[in-house]
C-alpha cells in the first residue's frame, strides 16, 4: 500500500467521521424512527460459495428467450509490477484465444454459431481496478444447450486458460495495433499527465492498461501465467447471469460447475492504493501537435464514501444529493453556453472518482475552450464550481431537479417490465465490485420520493460545503502544441486560480417563467378520413391534408413515439446556399419555441420525460419525438411548435457561431480529419454538400436566412406523415391529433427531392497522400458503389449477410493470423429510399502500421476477390443468420422497430418484415455470392490511404 504517515491516516478517519455525521443527520431525519430501508431488489439472488466466489441471478424476459453472462474482476493494471505493465489487458485479450473446454478460437465460433456475435454480444473491458467480461443475448430458448456452455465459457476464464506460446506471440502483434490506434493526443497526455496528477510513485500514475510496448513485446509467456493464477480466483470474481432462465436451476449450476474451482493458499493480498491529499495545488499542463483544443480538468479532491457503507440509506441519501447537485450546476452551465461571446465551448460539473482512481473521489469539472479564451474558460468553470460550495443553490432550482429526478425514477418504474437484461448485469457488477446499491425500480422510486420530500436544499448546500474543503486542488491541462500559440504557465494559472478563490463570489439568481408552454391552443381541425392500414396501423387523413398512421402497442407501457416526415430536404437548395444548410440542423432550434429560449424550456419542462428533435437531411426533413404517457401532450404541444415557432435569439446564434469557431480551427489538428476529409472528397460529386463547415462559411451565415429555411421545410404540414407507436389508445389520441396535427398550417405543393444535388462518382479512384503523425500509422478505406442495386427484403438480407460473413474472415485473416490490425470492419447497406433510387456500397475500413499496409491491402483484397469466387462458408453464413434471426425476435417488441418499418414501407414500398423468417432462412451461399460479385462487377472501387510519417 501507498505509505502514508500515521498524522494523515488520523486527519482523514477524522475528517470522514465529520462527513458521515452530517450525511447520517440528513438520513435520519428522513426515516426518523424508521429502520433502515433495504438497498437490494428482492428478485435477485445473491450467493456465495465455500471457495469465496460470488454469484448473482435473476430472471428477467427482456429480451424474451434470452440471458446474460458476466464475470467481473476485482482485478486491474493498478495491480501489476513493472516488468508486469499491460498483461492485465493482456489476459483480456487472451480469454478469447484459447481455453480448457474451448481451444483456439473455438470460443468465438460457438458464440457466433448461437447467434452472440464478438465485439457486440461477446466482449470484455480491463480498466485500472477491475476487468470484466460479457456475453449478452444468448439466445436459451431456442438454444437450451447454451447456458451451460456460457457458463463453462465463464469458468474457463476464470480459471482454466490455456495460454500457449503460440496464441500469446501472435496477440502481441494485435495489442502493439491497439496501441496504435489509440496512442491519440489525449492518451499520449495523460500518460504524461498521470505521473503528475498521482505524484511521488503513486500507481495510479503509472498503470495505464494498455501498458507498455516493451513489456508487450518481450514478456516471457510464463509471467502471463503467473500473473493469471495469483489474480484470477474465486475471492476477487463475481458470476452474474440474469435473463429468461431458471433461477434454481442456474443456481444449482452455478454450484456444480464453480464450487470445484480450489482457491490458492496464502493469496495475495488485493490492496487498495491509496491517494493522498495535497495542500498546495497541483497544477499540470501538457502539450501534442495533434491535440485538437484546450480541454481543462479541475479536481476539487475529498474522500469516498467507505465502499463497505455503501449498501446502505446513508450512501444513497449522499448519492442522491450529489445527483441533485450535478443537475443543478449543469443547468447553470447550459445557461452560460448560451450567452453571446461564450466563456467555453462546453463544460460539465459533477463528483465522481478523482480521474481514474477508485479510492478518492473529486468534486470536478471539465471544459473545453478556444485558444484565446482558455483562461476565461478555466476561472468560469472554477468559480461556479466554488459558487456552489460558497453559495449553495436555489429553493427553485431544487424544485426542478427534484421533479426531473422523480419523473425520472417514475419512468423506470412504468417501463420496469422492459429493463434489458444487459441493464441488470450492470447494477449488479457494480454492486459488486463498488458495493453500490441496487434496489428495484420500486424501491428505487419510493426511496426517492420519501428522501426527496425531507431533504432540504439547504441541507445539500451544507453537505457541499462539507464535502469540499480547503486545498486538495489539481487542475490538468491538455493543450494544443503549435507555432504561435502561447498559453499560461504553471506558476501563472495557479494565480489566475487563486484569483477567483479569492472573489466575492455571488449567488446564483435564478430567473424563472410561470407561463405555460402554449397560451393559446390552436383551432383543432379533424378526421376526415380513416381506415386500417399495413402492420396494424391505422390511417387517418386529416382536413389540412397531412396523413397520420397510429398503432396502439404493449411493448413498453411509459412509451410513445411520434415521427413526421416529409421529401425535399436539403438537396432542394443550390450550392449558394450550402454554408446555412450546413448549419440549419445545429442552428434551427438553437433559440429555443415560441417565447421560451432554450434556457427557459429546460426549466418549464421541469419533471417531464419528452423529446424533440427537428432535423433537415439530405432528401427529407423530420421531427422525431417522444415521450410518457403522462407527458403527451406537451409532446404534441412542442410539436405544433416546431412547424409554426421556432424562435429567433440572436445572443444564442452568436454564442454557437464562437463556440463552433474554436472547433474549427483546430480540427486540422486532428488526423482523422484528414481521412474523414478525404473520404468525402474521393467518392461523392459535390462533396461540398457533404464536408464540414468552414471558417469562410461560418462568417456567411445569416441568421434570418437559415431560420427562413427551416420555417420553409415545415411549413406545409400537407406534405407530411406522420407516425405515431405506443402505449396509448385510440381514444385518447385522435382528439391530440385533430388539436395539434390537423391544426397545422397547410398549402403549397406535395415536393419530390433534387436526386442530382448529390451522387456517389460513377468511376474508380485512389487518393493516397501522407499525414504527419505523432505515432505513425496507415488507415485503409476500400469504397465500392453500385446502383444496379434491386431493392426488396431478399437482396437487402443477403447484402447484410454477405458484410457479415466478410467481416469474419477480414478478422480471422488480417487479426488473427496476421496479427496486422486491431479491428477491420466491412459494412454498407443495399438502399431504397430515397425512393425511388436504388443503390448499394461497401466500405472496408482498417488501420495498421506504416510497414505492413501494402502487402496487407492486396490481402483484403485478394479475401474479397475469393469471396466473389467461392461465397462464404456454410459456418459464417449460419453465424450470420443465427445472429440476425435473433436480433428480429428482439425488435418485435420494440416501438421503434414497428415506427421505422412503417416508415420503409411507405418511403420505398418494401414491407421489411412480411415473411422475414422465412425469407432469411432462403438465403442461399449462392445469394450472399452475387450480393458482392454484382456489386463489384460495376466496378466503382475506391480506395482512400492516409499513411502516417512522423
Amino acid at each position: 500500500m501507498y505509505p502514508l504517515k500515521k498524522q494523515y491516516y488520523d486527519y482523514i478517519i477524522m475528517k470522514r467521521a465529520i462527513f458521515l455525521l452530517t450525511v447520517m443527520s440528513i438520513a435520519l431525519t428522513v426515516f426518523a424512527q424508521q429502520s433502515q430501508p433495504s438497498l437490494v431488489d428482492p428478485a435477485v439472488r445473491i450467493g456465495r460459495l465455500d471457495n469465496g466466489l460470488t454469484y448473482y441471478i435473476r430472471h428477467n424476459a427482456e429480451p424474451a428467450g434470452q440471458a446474460n453472462f458476466y464475470i467481473a474482476q476485482k482485478v486491474g493494471s493498478i495491480l501489476e509490477e513493472d516488468n508486469q505493465r499491460g498483461l492485465a489487458h493482456f489476459l483480456e485479450h487472451m480469454c478469447f484465444n484459447g481455453t480448457r473446454h474451448f481451444p483456439g478460437n473455438s470460443l468465438v465460433k460457438y458464440c457466433e454459431r448461437i447467434g452472440v456475435k464478438y465485439g457486440e454480444n461477446l466482449n470484455a473491458y480491463t480498466s485500472i481496478d477491475e476487468t470484466v467480461y460479457n456475453i449478452d443475448n444468448v439466445p436459451v430458448a431456442t438454444t437450451p444447450s447454451a447456458l451451460d456452455s456460457c457458463l463453462w465459457i465463464l469458468h474457463d476464464w476464470a480459471n482454466d486458460l490455456l495460454l500457449l506460446d503460440d496464441d500469446i506471440n501472435r496477440e502481441r502483434g494485435v495489442i502493439h495495433e491497439e496501441w496504435r490506434t489509440r496512442a491519440n493526443a489525449q492518451i499520449r497526455q495523460i500518460e504524461k499527465m498521470l505521473p503528475v496528477v498521482y505524484p511521488n510513485g503513486n500507481r495510479y500514475g503509472l498503470r495505464m492498461p494498455i501498458g507498455t510496448m516493451e513489456v508487450i513485446d518481450h514478456f516471457p509467456s510464463q509471467l502471463l501465467r503467473d500473473y493469471y493464477h495469483q489474480w484470477y480466483r474465486p475471492d476477487l470474481q463475481g458470476i452474474v447471469v440474469v435473463g429468461d432462465i431458471d433461477v434454481d436451476a442456474v443456481e444449482k449450476k452455478i454450484k456444480d460447475i464453480f464450487g470445484p474451482i480450489v482457491p490458492p493458499e496464502n493469496p495475495a493480498e488485493r490492496v487498495y492504493f491509496e491517494v493522498p491529499d495535497n495542500e498546495e495545488p497541483i497544477i499540470c499542463m501538457t502539450r501534442d501537435k495533434e491535440q485538437p483544443y484546450p480541454m481543462t480538468m479541475i479536481f476539487c479532491k475529498h474522500d469516498v464514501f467507505p465502499h463497505q457503507k455503501r449498501n446502505s440509506f446513508d450512501y444513497y441519501v449522499y448519492s442522491y444529493a450529489l445527483d441533485i447537485a450535478a443537475q443543478m450546476v449543469n443547468e447553470r452551465i447550459a445557461e452560460l453556453a448560451q450567452r453571446p461571446n461564450p466563456p467555453f465551448v462546453k463544460a460539465v460539473i459533477g463528483d465522481d472518482e478523482f480521474y481514474i482512481a477508485r479510492t478518492k473521489h473529486a468534486w470536478s469539472g471539465q471544459v473545453v475552450s478556444s485558444v484565446e479564451g482558455f483562461g476565461e474558460a478555466v476561472t468560469t468553470l472554477y468559480r461556479e464550481m466554488l459558487r456552489v460550495v460558497r453559495c449553495g443553490f436555489t429553493p427553485s432550482e431544487y424544485e426542478r431537479a427534484k421533479a426531473n429526478l422523480i419523473s425520472a425514477k417514475e419512468d423506470a418504474y412504468n417501463a420496469r417490465e422492459k429493463k434489458k437484461s444487459a441493464d441488470y448485469c450492470s447494477e449488479y457488477v457494480r454492486h459488486f465490485i463498488d458495493n453500490e446499491p441496487i434496489p428495484s425500480a420500486e424501491q428505487d422510486l419510493a426511496l426517492t420520493q420519501q428522501v426527496s420530500a425531507a431533504v432540504t436544499v439547504e441541507m445539500i448546500n451544507g453537505m457541499m460545503k462539507e464535502l469540499v474543503g480547503k486545498g486538495n486542488l489539481v487542475v490538468a491541462s491538455m493543450l494544443p502544441d503549435k507555432e504561435g500559440v502561447t498559453f499560461p504557465t504553471e506558476k501563472e494559472l495557479a494565480e489566475m486560480l487563486a484569483a477567483v478563490e479569492a472573489e466575492d463570489i455571488q449567488p446564483y439568481v435564478d430567473a424563472v417563467s410561470n407561463e405555460p408552454l402554449m397560451t393559446e391552443l390552436p383551432q383543432p381541425g379533424r378526421v376526415v378520413k380513416s381506415g386500417p392500414a399495413k402492420l396494424g396501423y391505422k390511417q387517418f387523413v386529416l382536413s389540412n391534408g397531412a396523413t397520420v398512421y397510429f398503432r396502439q402497442t404493449d411493448f413498453n407501457a411509459n412509451e410513445v413515439l411520434m415521427k413526421a416526415f416529409s421529401r425535399g430536404g436539403s438537396s432542394l437548395y443550390p450550392l449558394s446556399q450550402v454554408a446555412h444548410l450546413k448549419a440549419l440542423n445545429s442552428v434551427m432550434d438553437l433559440g429555443g419555441l415560441s417565447k421560451f429560449s432554450r434556457t427557459d424550456l429546460m426549466k418549464i419542462l421541469a419533471g417531464k420525460k419528452v423529446t424533440i428533435s427537428p432535423e433537415v437531411k439530405m432528401y427529407s426533413e423530420s421531427v422525431t419525438c417522444s415521450s410518457t404517457t403522462k407527458d403527451l401532450e406537451t409532446m404534441f404541444q412542442l410539436n405544433y411548435l416546431a412547424f409554426t415557432d421556432l424562435r429567433q435569439d440572436n445572443d444564442a446564434f452568436q454564442s454557437w457561431k464562437e463556440r463552433q469557431r474554436a472547433i474549427i480551427v483546430n480540427r486540422a489538428s486532428n488526423p482523422m480529419a484528414a481521412i474523414q476529409d478525404s473520404v468525402k472528397t474521393t467518392i461523392f460529386t459535390v462533396p461540398v454538400r457533404m464536408s464540414e463547415i468552414t471558417l469562410e462559411e461560418l462568417d456567411q451565415l445569416n441568421y434570418d436566412e437559415i431560420l427562413r429555411i427551416a420555417r420553409e421545410r415545415f411549413a406545409n404540414a400537407a406534405d407530411y406523415t406522420f407516425v405515431i407507436t405506443g402505449a396509448v389508445d385510440e381514444a385518447t389520441i385522435v382528439p391530440l391529433i385533430e388539436q395539434y396535427i390537423a391544426s397545422l398550417p397547410a398549402g403549397g405543393k406535395r415536393e419530390k427531392p433534387n436526386l442530382n444535388a448529390i451522387k456517389y462518382k460513377d468511376k474508380s479512384l485512389k487518393n493516397v497522400f501522407n499525414k504527419k503523425m505523432e505515432v505513425p500509422m496507415v488507415t485503409n478505406v476500400f469504397f465500392d458503389y453500385g446502383k444496379k442495386a434491386k431493392y426488396n427484403l431478399k437482396n437487402a438480407l443477403s447484402f447484410d449477410l454477405a458484410l457479415s460473413s466478410l467481416e469474419v474472415v477480414l478478422h480471422e485473416e488480417i487479426r488473427e493470423k496476421e496479427s496486422g490490425t486491431y479491428g477491420i470492419s466491412a459494412y454498407g447497406e443495399i438502399s431504397g429510399t430515397p425512393y425511388p433510387v436504388q443503390q448499394a456500397y461497401m466500405q472496408i475500413f482498417y488501420q495498421t502500421s506504416p510497414d505492413r499496409y501494402e502487402y496487407l491491402n492486396q490481402k483484403v483484397r485478394d479475401l474479397v476477390s475469393q469471396f466473389i469466387k467461392k461465397g462464404p462458408s456454410e459456418e459464417n453464413l449460419e453465424k450470420g443468420k443465427a445472429f440476425m434471426q435473433k436480433e428480429h425476435l428482439e425488435n418485435l417488441r420494440e416501438n421503434n422497430y414497428w415506427q421505422e418499418a412503417l416508415c420503409q414501407l411507405l418511403e420505398s414500398r418494401v414491407d421489411i418484415t412480411d415473411n422475414y423468417e422465412s425469407t432469411l432462412q432462403s438465403i442461399t451461399k449462392e445469394d450472399v455470392r452475387r450480393a458482392i460479385e454484382s456489386l463489384m462487377k460495376q466496378k466503382v472501387h475506391s480506395e482512400i490511404i492516409m499513411i502516417g510519417e512522423k
